[in-house]
């Protein structure tokens, strides 16, 4: 099976898909004595991958599997890291329980697809690992009742780097996965994480949830409203996701903050800020100087720009509040995507130092 998607790039696994593998190897080594290597197992979209073993170790009622994430070529921080699986037999009729190990985080608030105290492995991840025992002990004589403890080679340190804190899952990594495949640069990680701190806002009762392009403007949307820090969403580049998530999950009130240059292109209708998939406008900008009455001097200085940052000078210096006009625009777009929904929106344009230079 070709793991090239169509950008010549390579497909990986999710941490479910290398937990289901370490699964199943470990359960068949408890029943027949042998550890698999590679060891297969099914996913989603009619995809069999192979996985080889990294480490193993076989005891009377417990037996423990190792394998080496590989995410492909997606930058993802746990690319290289070990997931292991430990399975021990459990009592008769128990069936499929899962206990978070070193490195895999736990639930602490509500409004995840997990209860407060659970693992912080998803459902599907939890289905695709319980259906592998099923059929390992249909083939080999088992009960399939078993509890299977899943662990992180430094979950703990690489879970710092994600989301999780901000979540309330605590201790490490989440058992992340929907196919079980890591698409090259799809971000769809990220985009589950916004979507995530949106139900964990909701679920403690904020009225009031800030979508923010980067720490600064995290941190001038702090200064300006006080906001607790599991209603600030890291949003990025996916302002798309944000307002579209939104609109099905509606919080009544939503900032957007964010440098000139990524709100400039969410003015003129770019739901994905990223350079390399949508670029500033100079153009746009300078129709947005020349309808608030800038100069004709202004306006071909703004469309000869070197950078967003540049125009917004260019028009501080000619007394044209350039950042209040591209705030307006960005709440526009908002708006059109939000479609109606009871969510007020407004827009915070800030400078490389975190100053406030537009809003609407």
């Amino acid at each position: 099976m070709s793991r090239e998607g169509s950008a010549g790039l390579r497909h990986g696994w999710t941490t479910g898909a290398c937990a289901t593998a370490a699964t199943t190897a470990a359960y068949t080594a408890l029943l027949t004595g042998e550890f698999p290597d590679p060891v297969q197992i099914d996913l989603p979209n009619d995809r069999h991958p192979a996985f080889a073993l990294a480490q193993e170790q076989l005891g009377a009622r417990e037996a423990t599997v190792g394998i080496v994430k590989d995410a492909g070529d997606d930058p993802d921080v746990t690319h290289g890291a070990v997931v292991s699986a430990r399975v021990e037999l459990g009592e008769p009729g128990s069936g499929v329980r899962f206990r978070a190990g070193e490195g895999v985080g736990t639930v602490t608030k509500p409004g995840l697809p997990l209860a407060v105290g659970e693992p912080a492995i998803n459902p599907v991840p939890r289905r695709l690992m319980t259906e592998h025992v099923a059929a390992v002990a249909e083939r080999f004589g088992g009960t399939g009742d078993v509890l299977v403890e899943v662990s992180v080679e430094n979950g703990a340190e690489l879970a710092r780097k994600t989301w999780n804190p901000r979540l309330g899952i605590l201790g490490g990594l989440s058992i992340l996965g929907t196919t079980g495949v890591v698409v090259p640069y799809s971000c769809s990680s990220w985009i589950d994480s916004i979507r995530r701190g949106i139900d964990v806002a909701r679920a403690a009762g904020h009225a009031h949830v800030a979508g923010c392009t980067g720490s600064t403007s995290e941190r001038t949307v702090q200064q300006l409203y006080g906001l607790p820090e599991d209603a600030l969403l890291d949003m990025g580049d996916f302002a798309g996701a944000v307002l579209k998530y939104l609109r099905r999950h509606p919080v009544p009130r939503l900032t957007v903050a964010g440098g000139i240059g990524k709100l400039a292109k969410l003015a003129e209708g770019h739901l994905d800020l990223h350079s390399g998939r949508s670029q500033v406008s100079f153009a746009a900008l300078a129709d947005l100087v020349a309808g608030a009455g800038g100069s004709a001097e202004l306006v071909a200085g703004v469309r000869q720009a070197n950078t967003a940052l540049d125009a917004l000078q260019q028009s501080q210096a000619a007394g044209l509040p350039l950042g209040d006009l591209v705030a307006a625009g960005a709440r526009r777009t908002a708006e059109g995507v939000l479609l109606g929904a009871p969510v007020e929106v407004d827009v915070v344009v800030i400078d490389r130092a975190g100053t406030v230079v537009g809003r609407a």
